[in-house]
């Protein structure tokens, strides 16, 4: 099979890596891709946001199968163009795209099907927020209602700031939305639960718990992820239950109910709190950095997973999974999620012999003149699997030392909870 990957991100580079590994794999094209991407497949430089222009490089290149990588293009209608355009392609469709999409929308769909999740305030304009400020406690969340690449949330621990946080949303710093949701603060323990659906029912794909705060001690800023392990130990079978019948099945019923039914990868991003799962957030995708730590740990042959997918036969699949544990951590660029300076020359990672056990997968890279260069707040991925949490990481702080690249800053402290 001829593949396209849409994406530049480590979660790109680990699911490329999982395709190349495929026996059904022919060639890959990643567009646009990344330096680890360049080592495996061939990187086109386009933008997927142009779907016109996009349509037209996959037809050239004889495609077989689209699989979309991040969330953008989904929300937007990636999918459902080429479907239009008889291209297969593994995602949800657009309306389906909304639970990530807009907060508000999945929030709807909380409150209709009574699926557990923290109390809600809607708010257009700053005269609805302060009247919800009026009833409730602090501290609160506030939450940009579109995309904004994991920062457009802030917990306010004062009525000041979810005024400031607020005010900021309204004015366009999310340029995604200007509408928001304000939301109780739940105390408890974050996990994410990741399913493989199609229209007929779907499988278990991996649980992971991941570090959103850029310092340690779970301080400063939120981010697009620090680091991860899988499995998630919290997650017990009788939570799982609970997650599937309390969360998932009335949400999957909700799309089948508009003619919109799910496919593709469903990211539950769940608070538990005495052994009871709420909804945080619903993603359409593989979570990043959170496909860095499951994808190491399948056995089964990804593409056979995607092509049963579109024939709607996922429940009929086994997949089956490594008995391991696995861990990444995520090395990025000074000052992010803040201003940063991209270009920074990343050395020796050339002359690191990885063992079988670990990988390093990109995400802001990129080479210029035969010199790898940082590309992004996020750059790399240091990963590594193994018995126990505490060795894995260990072996990773190995490896990270090898590296030279006095730019580059990460957080010492991922896995604290299993260590």
């Amino acid at each position: 099979m001829n593949i396209a990957l849409i994406g530049s991100g480590g979660r790109e580079h680990a699911l490329c890596q999982k395709i190349y590994q495929s026996k059904l794999s022919k060639n890959i094209i990643c567009i646009p891709g990344n330096a680890g991407t360049s080592t495996i497949a061939k990187n086109i430089n386009i933008n997927f946001l142009n779907f016109k222009n996009l349509l037209r490089t996959i037809k050239s290149n004889k495609i077989d199968l689209v699989i979309v990588g991040p969330e953008e293009p989904l929300v937007k209608g990636l999918v459902d163009f080429l479907n239009k355009n008889k291209i297969k392609v593994f995602g949800p469709n657009k309306y389906a795209a909304k639970l990530e999409g807009s907060k508000a929308f999945m929030k709807s769909i909380c409150k209709k099907y009574k699926i557990p999740t923290a109390q809600f305030k809607i708010c257009t304009n700053r005269k609805s927020v302060n009247n919800f400020l009026k009833t409730c406690k602090m501290p609160l969340v506030v939450k940009a209602d579109g995309l904004a690449a994991g920062k457009g949330v802030a917990i306010c621990k004062s009525k000041k700031q979810v005024i400031s946080f607020s005010n900021e949303i309204f004015q366009g710093k999310f340029k995604s939305s200007k509408k928001l949701v304000l939301e109780e603060f739940l105390e408890g323990e974050e996990a994410s639960y990741f399913l493989i659906v199609d229209k007929k029912g779907y499988k278990f794909f991996g649980s992971a718990q991941d570090h959103k705060r850029v310092g340690e001690n779970d301080k400063g800023p939120n981010t697009g992820g620090m680091g991860a392990y899988s499995p998630a130990p919290i997650i017990n079978e009788n939570l799982e239950k609970k997650i599937i019948n309390k969360i998932v099945n009335p949400t999957l019923i909700a799309l089948k109910k508009k003619r919109k039914p799910y496919t593709g990868f469903l990211y539950v991003g769940l608070m538990i709190k005495n052994n009871e799962p709420y909804l945080i957030e619903y993603n359409i995708r593989m979570g990043d950095p959170e496909c860095q730590v499951i994808l190491p740990r399948l056995n089964t042959d990804i593409l056979k997973i995607f092509n049963n997918v579109l024939k709607n036969k996922i429940k009929k699949t086994k997949i089956s999974w490594k008995k391991n544990k696995c861990m990444t951590i995520v090395m990025c660029s000074k000052g992010y999620p803040g201003k940063y300076k991209n270009n920074k020359i990343i050395k020796n990672i050339k002359k690191i012999k990885l063992k079988k056990n670990s990988f390093i997968f990109h995400a802001g890279t990129k080479i210029i003149n035969n010199e790898l260069l940082s590309n992004g707040g996020r750059v790399l991925n240091i990963t590594s699997t193994g018995k126990k949490f505490l060795e894995i990481r260990k072996n990773i702080f190995r490896i990270i030392k090898k590296l030279n690249w006095k730019d580059g800053f990460f957080r010492k402290d991922i896995g604290w909870r299993v260590i």
